[in-house]
């Protein structure tokens, strides 16, 4: 009988060339239909929640794909496992609705970016923050971060390249704090333009270091001209942590 599986996918970036199947580089996705083919026999294209780029993380990713076997949907991410290499996990599987499509269906992304922020680099937190040397005023950057709530067109936040036409999203939160050189940039939303999280956290890091002034940051996004924002930060700083259904 035909299933319907969901899987809950946790992986370290730094190897792949994002999420997304291409011809320039290993994907997770990639790794997960060749997993999929080798324990069933059969060739399955799976359905990932969205795109991630290179060298970004998760800890949250889903995909969704149907398949007849004989494998119970809960033992789908145990036998993955044994095949997949150790820097992806499916962390679980089970039976999802037919209609459920891990894209379609998502009602919204959570994001998490991290900064670290001292004058060392850190050769344990290489592949997981981007390491910003210049001190950062948090208070500031908190201050900032409240500009970006609600709905509202982010064009201007969004890296060249992406073809997608309505630019408005809605942010529900965004809080940041501190741990000891640690920096978490918590994000929810309804959805997110091409790099429009690292360009947040680029300009908001531009906030912390004083470039750009707090009470400037609504004009920048209102002005949707991207040569006012901050930089597209590291990607290795970006992880998606969760995605939302209803």
């Amino acid at each position: 009988m035909l299933k319907n599986i969901l899987l809950i996918i946790e992986y370290c970036g730094k190897n792949y060339a994002g999420w997304q199947r291409q011809l320039n580089g290993i994907s997770v996705q990639e790794k997960i239909e060749n997993a999929i083919q080798e324990l069933t026999g059969q060739k399955i294209n799976i359905n990932g929640s969205g795109r991630t780029d290179a060298k970004v993380n998760a800890l949250g990713q889903c995909a969704n794909f149907k398949i007849d076997c004989s494998i119970p949907p809960s033992n789908f991410g145990m036998a993955l496992n044994s095949i997949l290499p150790e820097d992806i996990r499916v962390i679980e599987s089970l039976e999802a609705d037919m209609d459920f499509h891990a894209r379609y269906s998502a009602t919204g992304k959570y994001y998490r970016y991290t900064i670290l922020n001292r004058r060392m680099p850190s050769a344990i937190y290489k592949h997981t923050t981007c390491h910003i040397k210049q001190p950062l005023d948090v208070d500031k950057m908190i201050r900032a971060s409240s500009y970006f709530i609600g709905e509202h067109d982010f064009c201007g936040f969004m890296s060249a390249g992406s073809n997608i036409k309505k630019t408005v999203r809605t942010i529900y939160s965004l809080d940041i704090t501190q741990d000891g050189s640690l920096i978490y940039i918590d994000i929810k939303g309804n959805g997110f333009l091409y790099n429009m999280v690292r360009i947040i956290a680029g300009t908001l890091a531009e906030v912390g270091k004083g470039s750009i002034p707090v009470d400037e940051v609504g004009a920048i996004l209102l002005s949707c001209d991207r040569s006012r924002c901050g930089p597209t930060l590291k990607a290795s700083g970006l992880c998606l942590m969760e995605v939302y259904y209803d």
